[in-house]
């Protein structure tokens, strides 16, 4: 598994950066090698995944699979079927039932120098009718706030029947619809008790949480298009000074022509526009850039006016729905507080804190959110991470404005970079609804888009130190892009800013070396009742198909894992730890 001479890889990174040695020595971890990579396993667990990956190869089960286990339940009774779930796909997939029945796994693993990002992923097992329902309940109770007359909301920031559920074409990330305030209570406590379960469990743990679980989706929604077209609006003026075209953080508007630009178009009277621009707000060398900008939107802090768009052919501030009620505004404000007390109960328990990223449509208030938590908790140490979805066409946007802002600002910035979870929903929703794809053309744009976002928060570890990434990809390659640059760094396993995931259950060749060579490594562990998890393992069975068709490599690897001890008579293997 280890380099020449059998030095350690973390020896390997840390040389001094200009020395020869530093130059020639390589990070080399072996991936083929299935005695580190499955250690940890005795020859059931083997046998059981080599079974569970080869169903994912069959189309009628995957695409049956909910009717297939709707029915065994029924044939086999319900304590058989939960016996033959943890036998298969639960046992494969699924930790445990609950925060006492997962500790032995989450213990092994650490053994085995992997640790754990803890998900309770229960979901309810609505059918689509109901989620489309429950999708649009919520919707029609905001449309009640619209401004009378001209609707100023674009369709991609509305809820659409069509896709109401929006589980459709997910493969990877359970889905919360809102009922009611007490509901997101009961949420919020079910992420607290992950938190102090990841806390009583490990020394170094995660914890995951979703914004949509916490709140009315419809304000996600809302302040999302805000975000939008202020960041639109200010593209506009950009293009004005002949700035269009740039990555984000190069267009710098020069402040004399903005503010005549804003008070030609009307948006206020030249001493309003004054005031904006005034102390801090002020960027350098009287020019404004983009979090220059973004930060003008802080200052609407009641939470009615903050909901406003400018129009970019008039140039007006218009309201974009009429003040809330009162019920509203405490709705939205129990949303903010809720999430308030899972960064406090996560530093409190020593738990870092990572939050999901979801559709387009939510994800920018979600990250506007999470950035407002990073700028609160991540003062002395990294606590909250953002994700950053990949296959989004504005991908590096994100990573560099939100990356500059915590330089600017002085705290840690925390990032997971995926792939993506909801690829097939994006695409056909806007292609239904008309507006433009915000995914990348196909799968070797996403690859070169996530080793650009990587490649720019490795360069920022390297010359600051307070930047953090997890490497959440089953993608050997690019984890094998990732060891390069740490060793062309120096960077260190051993300072832990750069973490790789991997779900459990899911090529355990890349978890198991990695954590064994010294680099933080965990694994995405889900638990729940076996039930109340079937909508998420039914997820894992198609997007296994996916992943088991693309390669059969892990399959071939555990075969070979399994001919090699029994050539070597361990036919009663059992980990030692």
């Amino acid at each position: 598994m280890l380099s020449k001479n059998s030095l350690p890889v973390a020896d390997l990174i840390i040389q001094p950066k200009n020395t020869t040695d530093a130059q020639t020595q390589k990070i080399e971890i072996d991936f083929d090698n299935t005695h580190e990579a499955y250690k940890s396993k005795d020859n059931i667990e083997l046998l059981r995944s080599l079974l569970v990956f080869k169903l994912c190869t069959f189309d009628f089960l995957v695409d049956k699979n909910k009717e297939l286990m709707d029915l065994s339940k029924k044939v086999f009774g319900q304590r058989l079927f939960e016996r033959l779930m943890k036998m298969t796909f639960y046992g494969q997939f699924v930790a445990g039932e609950d925060h006492n029945s997962i500790k032995p796994l989450i213990h092994k693993n650490q053994a085995f120098g992997v640790g754990s990002v803890l998900d309770y992923s229960v979901e309810e097992d609505l059918t689509q009718e109901e989620a489309e329902k429950k999708e649009m309940e919520q919707h029609y109770v905001s449309c009640c706030f619209l401004t009378l007359g001209v609707d100023h909301r674009e369709k991609k920031y509305k809820a659409h029947r069509q896709f109401g559920d929006r589980r459709g074409g997910v493969v990877s990330a359970r889905t919360y619809f809102y009922a009611d305030e007490a509901k997101c209570d009961n949420q919020m406590e079910t992420f607290l008790n992950c938190i102090k379960a990841s806390g009583g469990a490990s020394v170094d743990g995660f914890s995951a949480i979703k914004m949509t679980a916490l709140g009315r989706p419809q304000f996600l929604l809302q302040f999302s298009e805000v975000l939008v077209k202020w960041r639109r609006f200010f593209n506009l003026l950009a293009a004005q000074q002949g700035k269009s075209g740039m990555d984000a953080l190069e267009q710098k508007l020069e402040l004399e022509q903005l503010k005549e630009s804003l008070t030609q178009l009307g948006v206020g009277n030249k001493d309003d526009i004054e005031n904006w621009f005034t102390g801090e707000k002020l960027g350098p060398s009287g020019t404004i850039d983009l979090l220059d900008w973004n930060s003008l939107i802080n200052d609407r802090t009641s939470i009615s006016n903050l909901l406003v768009i400018p129009n970019v052919e008039t140039g007006q501030l218009e309201p974009l729905l009429r003040k809330f009620t009162v019920e509203e505004e405490k709705q939205m404000k129990r949303m903010l507080q809720r999430v308030d007390v899972l960064a406090k109960h996560a530093v409190e328990n020593g738990v870092r804190l990572m939050v999901d990223a979801e559709q387009t449509y939510f994800q920018p208030a979600i990250s506007r959110l999470t950035l407002e938590m990073q700028r609160i908790f991540n003062r002395e140490k990294p606590i909250i991470f953002n994700t950053y979805q990949c296959y989004l066409k504005e991908a590096y946007d994100n990573v560099s404005v939100d990356m500059e802002l915590s330089r600017r600002e002085g705290w840690y910035f925390g990032a997971k970079l995926v792939r993506g979870a909801y690829m097939y929903q994006e695409r056909s929703r806007a292609e239904e609804i008309g507006y433009e794809d915000p995914i990348n053309p196909d799968y070797e744009a996403t690859n070169r888009m996530y080793h650009k976002c990587l490649e720019f928060v490795l360069e920022e570890i390297n010359h600051n130190r307070k930047a953090n990434v997890m490497v959440a990809s089953h993608n050997e390659d690019t984890v094998k892009f990732t060891l390069e640059k740490m060793n062309q760094m120096g960077l260190s396993p051993t300072e832990n800013k750069v973490y790789f995931g991997q779900l459990l259950g899911m090529c355990d060749q890349i978890s198991f070396p990695l954590g064994q060579a010294g680099f933080p490594v965990y694994k995405y562990v889900p638990y729940g009742p076996v039930n109340e998890v079937i909508p998420y393992l039914s997820r894992r069975a198609l997007e296994n198909r996916g992943f088991m068709k693309g390669s059969q490599r892990e399959r071939s690897l555990l075969w070979k894992e399994l001919k090699r001890r029994l050539l070597n008579g361990q036919i009663l293997y059992k980990p030692v730890y």
